[in-house]
């Protein structure tokens, strides 16, 4: 298996974004050290904590485009990632993965109009690795889907920011299953997300970032499973106090 792994660099300054984060605070007291040795590893937590921003720079420090795509998708709509990958040294050992991709959330729109943008030129060639038509004829979570489904493949490497974002329920069911073929064909993925259900996946490793600290923990220890479980166990418990007038 492709292990991986990051070293935040002496250098890294101590104040300003992104290196007042929380997680990049708790990072410098691990001594800068974060390592990926599972076929999937999850980074949970609240808003704000930081899981974007250092899968953010794991891509860009890997070489892949930071608004997402592939290493050869080189384009730029808001030049907005932080500086934390200039601080980031990536280990890496093990059979080096065929194919890597970053899929954002909030910048698949970006990564569908550039598909676009080259398709113009060459449409059948470029639509054959995400099914066969342009993103933007699909829906958010159609298009997104569509996008691991075809594009993913054996011996990758993906890195996926809450790619529940667009998906209903039962196509993160799906997308469980999808995460096993590629498992199951040697990839490895990196993923934040706030779904109780994707962090489900059987001997993944969960890394909780929280105002406090970082840690690692099982499922039933994060915060997205014991909000949503408290929640469900008694809804309108919840919902008279979070709806007191």
């Amino acid at each position: 298996m492709f292990v991986f792994g990051l070293i935040l660099e002496d250098s890294l300054p101590r104040k300003g974004y992104p290196f007042e984060v929380p997680a990049i605070q708790e990072l410098i007291k691990n001594e800068g050290r974060l390592a990926f040795d599972t076929p999937v590893t999850f980074l949970s937590g609240d808003n704000g904590t930081g899981k974007s921003t250092i899968l953010e720079a794991i891509a860009v420090a890997y070489g892949i485009n930071p608004e997402g795509g592939t290493q050869n998708f080189n384009f730029s709509t808001v030049n907005s990632h932080s500086d934390l990958h200039k601080y980031v040294r990536l280990i890496k050992k093990g059979t080096i993965p065929k194919t890597k991709f970053f899929l954002r959330s909030e910048t698949y729109y970006n990564v569908a109009s550039e598909l676009e943008e080259i398709a113009a030129d060459f449409p059948e060639e470029t639509y054959a690795s995400y099914g066969g038509r342009s993103l933007h004829t699909r829906s958010h979570g159609e298009g997104l889907f569509s996008i691991i489904v075809h594009r993913f493949g054996s011996q990758g490497f993906y890195l996926l920011d809450e790619p529940e974002a667009g998906l209903a329920t039962n196509r993160q069911f799906s997308l469980l299953q999808e995460i096993h073929r590629l498992v199951k064909n040697g990839s490895q993925l990196i993923i934040a997300t706030h779904s109780p259900i994707l962090m489900a996946y059987p001997n993944a490793k969960i890394y909780q970032f929280s105002q406090e600290r970082m840690q690692e923990v099982a499922l039933e220890e994060t915060i997205a499973y014991r909000e949503t479980k408290l929640f469900y166990d008694d809804p309108q418990r919840i919902l008279h106090y979070l709806l007191l007038e």
